[in-house]
């Protein structure tokens, strides 16, 4: 590990106030030794300079999927004081909620193993790319109504059930959504983009639940060895990209306004009191909700295509949970024994709530909250619960992912698309995308492994392992 950084716990390593200049409080990250090779120092670094905000909470913290990102390390979690903390888009990232959904279905392997033509026909019905455009007419109003409502306005359309909305994080929707404070830009881009998967590392994949962990979570969760799932990764596309690129120039002129001394122009922020840090919070909540909505358009079209292909009930496909990587919210946590409210950045980690939090379903108080990692194309995605560990040691938050440790474009360069989707075709897995590029930067081995991640947070206790789920077909977008 890097000099300086010493370890505090099981996979818990600590970076101590003067790593670097004006540090509030020290760094904690997650990370096994086997993980610890491939650690970027910048990473690191950036952690140690999310820890000179104003305002900061205990620790600036990092999951095992850490890597190098704008502003804030990719992985980056810290909470703020409502009085005297800072919001910035760094902290949350541009691809505002990109988050994660699960739906169960009634279908066994055998129902989908090789079946290139259901592998086609999602890939046909759910538009992928980065220009990738709705076949839903979605005017101006109903944008509106998707940004202030989120995953209800879906549903209130007839693109869901009820149920959805209990298993999504926060009910798949941000009160604090101010549509005022979302750039016309923004909204142009919006408006054709409703139900669609993106670009990079997006996807949906079907998949199979191939090993159980905790029975009894799984039991709760709706998950059952054999089962085929669907697993659906996106954001809120252009408009939460544009949201974040017109704020980001906002908050780079508020930084100086009200003083704020950054080692980093990329942590550009502002009070989260302030116009401005209210202004940028009303369009990130929009954005959020935006891609909630998202994800719902997209559930729909992958419930209708199921139940006509295999003649099965639209209401016998449930969603097991939907989570939310890149947000900040106001949640109420323990801090030095005391209940208060504070501001919560994720930039690329889940939130892991535990046992007995009121902001989960009845039905999952006991149990947690369910935990969705994705894996990368070839290997295991995995469903954990959240824990009381996380509620005390992370603001009840968790990884996100597997991390990645190859750059886009060196994987370009290095890999073949071809020979990629070659050799995941001979261990039975599908792979459809619009390019044979989008394939080779999103391959298996320009990641960590899924594996080892889950296991460092399993092992420091802030979310334990429920199930294994193997892809059996994945759209890439």
């Amino acid at each position: 590990m890097i000099d300086s950084v010493r370890q505090t716990g099981v996979n818990e390593w600590e970076v101590p106030v003067g790593y670097v200049p004006g540090m509030r409080v020290p760094g904690k990250f997650f990370l096994s030794e086997s993980l610890g090779i491939s650690l970027e120092s910048g990473a690191i670094e950036q952690l140690a300079n999310v820890a000179t905000l104003p305002g900061i909470i205990r620790h600036s913290l990092a999951m095992p999927d850490i890597h190098w990102g704008y502003g804030f390390p990719i992985g980056g979690v810290a909470a703020f004081s409502l009085d005297e903390g800072v919001i910035s888009p760094g902290g949350v990232g541009f691809d505002i909620n990109c988050g994660v959904r699960l739906l169960t279905t009634p279908l066994a392997q055998k129902d989908i193993s090789g079946r290139r033509d259901l592998i086609e026909e999602l890939f046909r019905a759910v538009p992928t790319g980065v220009g990738g455009k709705s076949t839903l007419r979605i005017s101006p109003p109903d944008l509106e109504r998707m940004m202030i409502k989120g995953a209800s306005w879906a549903v209130d359309a007839g693109y869901g059930v009820k149920r959805d909305l209990i298993r999504c994080e926060d009910s798949g929707y941000m009160k604090q959504a101010d549509c005022h404070a979302v750039s016309s830009k923004a909204k142009q881009r919006g408006v054709p983009q409703g139900g669609t998967l993106g670009s990079g590392n997006h996807f949906l994949e079907m998949q199979v639940v191939t090993e159980i962990f905790d029975p009894e979570a799984a039991q709760a969760f709706g998950l059952h060895l054999g089962q085929i799932c669907c697993m659906i990764h996106c954001g809120s596309r252009g408009l939460g990209h544009q949201v974040c690129t017109d704020h980001l120039k906002l908050l780079e002129s508020a930084t100086k306004k009200y003083h704020i001394v950054i080692p980093d122009r990329q942590l550009a922020c502002a009070p989260i009191t302030s116009v401005e840090g209210k202004d940028y919070f009303g369009a990130m909540a929009s954005s959020a909700n935006y891609a909630w909505a998202n994800r719902q358009l997209i559930t729909h079209t992958v419930r209708q295509v199921l139940a006509k292909m295999f003649r099965i009930e639209y209401e016998d496909m449930p969603l097991v949970y939907d989570v939310a990587h890149n947000v900040a919210k106001i949640e109420e946590h323990e801090v030095d024994g005391k209940r208060m409210n504070v501001c919560v950045h994720r930039k690329g980690a889940t939130r892991a709530f535990g046992p007995d939090t009121d902001e989960l379903p009845l039905d999952l108080k006991k149990i947690g909250q369910p935990v969705i990692i994705p894996g990368s194309m070839g290997t295991s995605s995995f469903v954990l619960r959240g824990t009381k560990t996380a509620m005390e040691k992370t603001f009840g938050s968790t990884c996100h992912g597997a991390g990645r440790i190859m750059s886009r474009t060196q994987a370009k360069k290095s890999l073949s698309g071809k020979e990629i989707t070659a050799n995941l075709l001979k261990a039975g897995i599908i792979v459809r995308a619009h390019s044979e590029n989008a394939i080779a930067d999103e391959a298996p081995e320009v990641y960590k492994s899924s594996d080892e991640v889950v296991n460092v947070v399993h092992e420091a206790g802030i979310s334990r392992l429920v199930a294994r789920l193997s892809p059996l077909g994945v759209i890439k977008g």
